[in-house]
């Protein structure tokens, strides 16, 4: 199995959905479902990139993603950001570690090629 991708998501349809087309893919895929776990769950299953809901209970994922950038700890995991809401896109363009933005629905093969860049980077 190749690197490992958190899945930050309180959909439990889209965590098992990204789960299954990651894992797939040849990924290892750990899942947290609360804003507020998340610096426990990159902490435990040290992942190579970040695909981060943008509305979560907890801490949303734009709180999130400026916590992980000012961290020396974080600030250079790779962050896909996933969403409804599209006007949100413009809100993610400041952290130079989002390689991404996917407006759910999104394509399978998009996301693949997303996350296969991101990795590389």
């Amino acid at each position: 199995m190749g690197e490992t991708i958190l899945v930050v998501d309180d959909d439990l349809e889209m965590q098992r959905t990204l789960k299954d087309a990651l894992e797939a893919a040849g990924y290892r895929v750990s899942l947290c479902d609360n804003g507020n776990r998340v610096t426990e769950c990159i902490t435990e299953c040290k992942p190579a990139l970040l695909l981060l809901d943008v509305m979560l209970p907890g801490t949303d994922g734009y709180t999130l993603a400026m916590r992980l950038s000012e961290d020396e700890a974080t600030r250079r995991l790779p962050i896909i950001v996933l969403s409804g809401l599209e006007p949100s896109r413009g809100m993610f363009s400041g952290f130079p570690q989002v390689a991404g933005f996917l407006s759910k629905p999104f394509e399978y093969k998009e996301l693949l090629d997303l996350v296969g860049k991101a990795i590389a980077r």
